[in-house]
């Protein structure tokens, strides 16, 4: 049976990513200087306005105001009457500490409260996490979101090198994969929408993005005549990023795992320190369904783990392999809990999240980087 699938993507200068790449560069200055920070930073941006809020604990002194006009800066907004300018542009910071109630059951958790043997940190929140991999590409991805990835990765990239230099920072993109009994056969539609300075012409950008971004990425074998293209659809795109639309930290959940082909527990990643286990235990289950395909155990699987807080340990654990396991459900959820540390504190010194990597997972998606320690392949 044949079926279309539609994944999306945005640059770094998307509204949304902007907030993002702040938060996550908050937390970053954070655990540089104090590795057991405690950090929940939320950034909204609007106009020419940053609003910076959240719960911080920590012994650093960072400069949170500078740290946000330089991450403004990095993505490219300078344009003052044009978009967001970070020289000029208005901060607002409105932190407090983290709620004592909530520290309570990340201190120590209930079960060693209870008297058992493990000493460790609860889990920061109630919630549900999923993992996911298949066989897709060689990073165990949906071809869908690795594609537009790819794709508005590309997009900064010709900006930032000066490939096309009438680009500004705000795009997205948008990949449809045709299948063909699960596998993927052919891309039938892409569409780019991409900021651009008011000058250039329409019939020019449309050449420039399908010359210089789409064919630079995209596999020559899975375009055909009858693929789809649109290009700045609405013909105009000038005005972007918060000038165009707010931006908010955590408004991309999808684009930051797997582009809707899997499911999602709802929580957010960018700005929270790993005692949160909807950043944390979301890595461990993508590090967990990963192994299980890498390691034959199934063509495709998706984990789920699901936390209480203040409790250590996950309350339950699902395992799906759509019918591909080479070994009963069952059993491989005796594997996970023989193979993996699944507790915050397990989770963190197996990773060794408490350093400054963040900034690097915001943009393009927290999974399919190899440089990134939950996306190693190990055997077990």
């Amino acid at each position: 049976m044949r079926k279309l699938f539609t994944s999306e993507s945005v640059t770094e200068g998307h509204p949304d990513k902007l907030c993002d790449y702040i938060s996550d560069s908050v937390l970053d200055a954070y655990l540089e200087k104090d590795a057991n920070s405690r950090v929940a930073c939320e950034t909204v941006a609007g106009k020419d306005k940053i609003f910076i809020t959240g719960e911080i604990s920590s012994k650093a002194n960072v400069d949170i105001e500078q740290i946000a006009r330089n991450a403004i800066k990095e993505i490219g907004y300078a344009g003052k009457g044009i978009d967001i300018d970070y020289k000029t542009c208005q901060i607002d910071i409105n932190i407090s500490k983290q709620s004592p109630d909530i520290a309570l059951g990340v201190d120590k958790s209930y079960e060693s409260k209870e008297g058992e043997n493990e000493e460790s940190e609860g889990a920061g929140d109630q919630g549900l996490m999923f993992g996911f991999a298949c066989l897709d590409t060689e990073e165990l991805m949906p071809l869908p979101i690795s594609l537009a990835h790819k794709l508005a990765k590309r997009l900064t990239n010709v900006r930032k090198q000066g490939i096309i230099n009438y680009l500004r920072p705000d795009g997205k993109v948008q990949v449809t994969v045709e299948y063909d009994e699960n596998i993927p056969i052919r891309i039938d539609t892409i569409v780019v929408s991409t900021q651009h300075n008011e000058e250039i012409d329409l019939d020019t950008l449309k050449k420039d993005i399908k010359e210089k971004v789409i064919n630079e990425v995209v596999p020559k074998e899975l375009l055909d005549d009858k693929t789809k293209y649109f290009i700045n659809p609405t013909g105009r795109f000038v005005i972007g990023g918060p000038f165009g639309d707010s931006g908010l930290t955590g408004r991309k959940i999808i684009v930051d795992t797997y582009g809707g082909y899997s499911r999602h527990g709802g929580g957010a990643f960018s700005g929270k320190d790993p005692t949160k286990v909807d950043r944390s235990a979301s890595y461990m289950a993508r590090f967990i369904a990963k192994n299980i395909v890498a390691n034959g155990l199934a063509k495709k699987c998706e984990i789920q783990l699901s936390y209480a807080i203040g409790v250590a340990k996950p309350v339950s654990i699902f395992v799906d392999t759509f019918g591909t396991g080479t070994i009963p459900e069952d059993e491989i959820v005796r594997k996970i809990y023989d193979n993996f540390e699944l507790t915050p504190r397990g989770i963190i010194n197996y990773f060794d999240l408490r350093r400054p990597i963040y900034r690097k997972t915001t943009n393009y998606g927290h999974f399919g980087k190899n440089d990134l320690p939950w996306e190693k392949i190990i055997s077990f």
